[in-house]
């Protein structure tokens, strides 16, 4: 987007917009409800409460952005039949709004894309082209599509239309949680925190609006660093949502105005939130959907304008999605009980006579480790000419406590285990 139309599109009527957004969405989109978190108020010190967007009708806010988009079009632009870009969550919005209106949408993926999302693109009826390694390759390939074959471009966030209907959830905040004072938004191209900045700011401008990226994917803390849109070299993310190179410019300038912070999280905080939610509110949230929850631990020591902030926070994280495919669930689920100290191997050399293995287990057993893995192999010891076998054993714990207290017992027994994870 040049400069002139960012301007242009900066000068219109917010608060109108938004509200003509919030009419067409009307009895398409859901108006998720909020959702009280006790284990994160505890776990934080504030009040927080949680805006689930991954139980949206397509599993993710993107549809707003995408139904507000394609219902201002005209009946003559709808006729060229539309195209857009995604990762997957608003190529599901697009094909849903699409067929909702009985429109030939082309939706353009990258590769890595998981392939729930891409099956459910294709469910709504959806012609999906799969191209790029990343999202920006893939935005490039779509834009060439409309220019070639004069289809409407319906881009995912750097467009007035779509961040009005992210906004839409910024609305419903206000309206649910009057007493709000933080809002945490995930950020990737910026379209749902430009929309929800846009909306809090216009209305009620004393709530503080705070960004959440994940740590590989720095576009939005360079492009705010340096007063302009700062592309990244590489993107090295789980969360997929959020993993974009270059922000758009339309929700930059508005970001760059509006946005009070911004805080950074790393894989570990991503992968322990998305289990936490499962356990805990029996919610599924995809990766990017967890990056405003795992901004929440870290918001009084990276966040200055939360931090020095007087007062009871009453604070509001944005689960943007639920969009994640089974075998990734699984993944991440491990790598958050290990993160928490749920899974444990350790291993530990034995003297190869009868009865050393019955002993390791009787010890397990004794501290109510549940064993889940175990590898015995005479060749791993560290000196094959010695009566010794290597043995490596998987635990389900309790947590970091209950680990301590494992290995203790082994040492006590004469053993010298060794803590792999």
């Amino acid at each position: 987007m040049d400069q002139q139309e960012v301007l242009q599109n900066l000068r219109r009527d917010h608060a109108a917009e938004l509200k003509l957004a919030a009419e067409r969405l009307r009895g398409t989109v859901r108006h998720t409800e909020i959702i009280d978190s006790p284990v994160l108020s505890e776990l934080t010190g504030h009040t927080i409460k949680l805006k689930p967007e991954n139980l949206q009708v397509t599993g993710s806010f993107k549809i707003r952005g995408a139904y507000n988009k394609i219902a201002s079009l005209s009946d003559d632009q709808i006729a060229k039949g539309i195209v857009t870009a995604s990762a997957g969550n608003h190529a599901q919005g697009v094909a849903y709004a699409a067929r909702e209106r009985h429109i030939q949408a082309t939706v353009v993926m990258p590769q890595i894309t998981p392939p729930l999302k891409v099956d459910a693109t294709k469910a709504y009826g959806a012609n999906v082209v799969l191209h790029g390694e990343v999202f920006d390759e893939s935005a490039a390939h779509a834009q060439y599509l409309a220019q070639s074959q004069g289809m409407i471009m319906i881009p995912p966030f750097d467009d007035y239309e779509v961040v009005c209907g992210q906004g839409t959830i910024g609305l419903e905040i206000l309206e649910d949680v009057p007493d709000v004072t933080d809002v945490i938004v995930p950020l990737g191209g910026g379209g749902l925190g430009a929309g929800v900045a846009l909306a809090i700011k216009t209305f009620k401008p004393e709530v503080r609006m705070i960004g959440a990226i994940p740590e590989g994917s720095p576009a939005w803390r360079d492009s705010l660093r340096s007063g302009r849109v700062s592309p990244a070299d590489q993107v090295v993310t789980s969360a997929e949502g959020v993993a974009v190179k270059h922000p758009g410019d339309l929700t930059f300038a508005l970001l760059n105005e509006f946005l009070d912070d911004l805080v950074m999280v790393s894989e570990r905080d991503i992968n322990e939130m998305i289990l936490l939610m499962l356990e805990k509110h029996k919610l599924v949230i995809e990766a990017a959907g967890a990056v405003s929850l795992a901004a929440l631990e870290h918001l009084n020591l990276r966040s200055r304008a939360f931090a020095s902030a007087g007062g009871n926070h009453v604070v509001v994280p944005i689960v943007s999605g639920g969009n994640i495919d089974t075998v990734t669930m699984g993944a991440v689920i491990q790598k958050g009980m290990i993160a928490r100290g749920r899974i444990m191997q350790f291993e530990v050399e034995l003297p190869d006579t009868p009865g050393q293995l019955v002993k390791v287990a009787t010890l397990c057993a004794n501290q109510r480790a549940n064993v889940i893995a175990l590898d015995h192999d005479q060749f791993k010891a560290s000196g094959h000419y010695t009566n010794a076998v290597s043995l490596s054993v998987t635990v389900e714990t309790n947590g970091p406590a209950h680990i301590d207290q494992i290995l203790q017992a082994l040492r006590d027994e004469g053993f010298q285990p060794r803590r792999v994870y």
